[in-house]
């Protein structure tokens, strides 16, 4: 998305951004967009161990129940 920009168009949106904010806000700005990137991938992470989680978990429960069934038909 940003590579469609190019280095002019970030020149502009940067020199928009100081003449609408000021050079005293832009710091806050640009700290607190980090903050919300760095939230929104650790957030993302979460999300996605949390998923490799409950795979393996039903994996292994699967094969639990797949190694209780043989047991049971070999007692039979």
């Amino acid at each position: 998305m940003l590579s469609s920009i190019g280095i002019p168009g970030l020149i502009l949106i940067l020199v928009i951004a100081l003449i609408i904010f000021g050079p005293s806000k832009l710091p806050e700005i640009g700290r607190a967009f980090g903050n919300t990137l760095k939230e929104f991938k650790k957030s993302t992470n979460d999300l996605i161990s949390n998923e490799k989680e409950e795979k393996t978990n039903f994996e292994e429960k699967n094969n639990q129940i797949a190694l209780e069934k043989s047991k049971r038909l070999e007692t039979k």
